[in-house]
Parts: C-alpha cells; sequence; structure tokens
C-alpha cells in the first residue's frame, strides 16, 4: 500500500514490475484494481502504476465535495512521489481527462498520453460539436449497453457483474468528473508542452464514435490513432488481450519531441 500527498488529500496507488512505466487513470466507475488485467499481463515489462483519484477505491473520500479540478493533481503527486520520468499516462473514458491535464502539468515527467474512449477536454468547438452529438445518443441506451456489448454481457455475466461492482467502492461519481471539462487544453497547448497524444478507440464504442476520435487525431497534428476492431468502450476489461497489446505496442514506440529532439 502507497500512498501520495495531494494539497493534503492521500492518494493511494500501487507500484509493480519493472522498466519503462505507464500508468493507468480509471474512469468514473474505476478505481486502482479496474486494471487486473493490464497489470497482469505488462508487469513483466514495464512499472506499472495504477493510482485512485481522490474519492474512489482507496484514496480519501472524506470530503464533502469533489471537484474534478483537483483530479490532475492526484496524479502529479503519484509521479513526484515516484519520481517518475518518461511516463506513458492511459486514461480510460473521462479519467482521459485527467490524465491529459496531468501531462501538461508534469511535461518532464510524461512522455506520451494515451486518450482512450476520449478526446482528453480538449477545447476545440467542432469536437465539443461532435462529442455532444455522440452523447445524444448514447443516453438513449441503458448504462451498462453503453460500456459492454451485448455479446459480453450474454456470454460472460460473471465478468460483466464484476465489472458492475467495481463502482460500489467509490463514492464520488460520473458528475464529480464531468466538472475536468471546464477549461480544457487547447490544441496548441498541447503541442507546445511537448507531450505526444494517441487517441485509442474501440470500433464498437457507443459512447464516442471512431469518426469522433479519427477527426481529434486529424486535428492534432503529431498525434497517433489506434482503432481497434470490435472493441467497446469499456475495452480493457471486455478484450483485455487487444487492448494489453496495443498499450505494450504504444509504451515502446511513442516518444515525445521533446525527446527526440
Amino acid at each position: 500500500m502507497s500512498l501520495a500527498c495531494s494539497d493534503g488529500t492521500s492518494i493511494y496507488y500501487e507500484r509493480h514490475g519493472s522498466g519503462p512505466a505507464i500508468l493507468f487513470v480509471h474512469g468514473s466507475g474505476g478505481h486502482h484494481a479496474a486494471w487486473w488485467q493490464q497489470v497482469a499481463a505488462l508487469r513483466d515489462e514495464f512499472t506499472v502504476v495504477t493510482v485512485d483519484l481522490r474519492g474512489f477505491g482507496n484514496s480519501d473520500s472524506s470530503m464533502p465535495e469533489f471537484d474534478g479540478q483537483d483530479f490532475p493533481g492526484d496524479i502529479v503527486a503519484v509521479l513526484d512521489r515516484e519520481d517518475l520520468t518518461d511516463v506513458m499516462l492511459v486514461g480510460q473514458s473521462i479519467g482521459s481527462v485527467a490524465a491529459l491535464r496531468a501531462g501538461l502539468l508534469r511535461p518532464e515527467r510524461v512522455g506520451s498520453v494515451v486518450l482512450g474512449h476520449s478526446l482528453g477536454g480538449i477545447s476545440h468547438p467542432e469536437l465539443k460539436e461532435l462529442a455532444a452529438a455522440d452523447r445524444a445518443e448514447a443516453v438513449k441506451l441503458p448504462v451498462i449497453d453503453r460500456l459492454l456489448t451485448k455479446e459480453f454481457q450474454r456470454e460472460r455475466a460473471d465478468l460483466t457483474f464484476l465489472f458492475q461492482q467495481m463502482g460500489t467502492f467509490n463514492v464520488a461519481k460520473m458528475a464529480d468528473l464531468r466538472n475536468l471539462d471546464a477549461g480544457g487544453p487547447s490544441l496548441e497547448d498541447i503541442r507546445e508542452a511537448g507531450v505526444t497524444v494517441a487517441f485509442l478507440a474501440g470500433e464498437k464504442d457507443a459512447v464516442l464514435s471512431v469518426e469522433t476520435v479519427t477527426r481529434a487525431h486529424e486535428l492534432l497534428s503529431g498525434s497517433h490513432l489506434e482503432i481497434v476492431t470490435g472493441a467497446p468502450h469499456s475495452m480493457y476489461w471486455e478484450v483485455p488481450d487487444q487492448y494489453n497489446a496495443v498499450i505494450a505496442h504504444l509504451r515502446r514506440n511513442l516518444t515525445a519531441p521533446k525527446e527526440a529532439a
């Protein structure tokens, strides 16, 4: 058990394995243990760090309310506590927003950020319009159908149940994370920071379409795009082998411009 201090708040995290560092940032229904299939698969080659944002998992949840603007600082606290450099931050869904902001706060520690099923809160009028249209379609579906395919739910009722139980360990909820989008970084902010960005999308993502993610990639020069065939929004859970292979590939190959200079 390891704790970092983020402006007086205790942030729980775990560090596994050795090698180039990957830090995973969970989404609204997750916490550090949601990455069990990633830790086991990646720790032999990489240093794998998992973290609980405040209000989630084992981190301090005693505050009366949560401000999503504090979450990037929670990630930074772990980076500083472990003195990590050249880290690849990997966000899941809205956790990607916190990951990107943390990368921009500590570009000397973060070489790349993988935005999993997310635009990372990038402030751009066209992208906001596209994402809003995707969300308008997503809310027509039951929450579980937005995150996992119906086929997986039928065939793996056990893992579907466990997936749903993950969120019961959290005090903070989706509404607490949404505030992260306020005052998001511009495309120029990202370029100036010198942090490489990769967009990771699932072909069957019911929350954020491949077309929207592809457009973000086109607008952010120098970014990378990975699309996984048949994968849903919670790709890391439903198709871990494919997800882990992409993450390992990105960690081996992404290099920030500031390092290549």
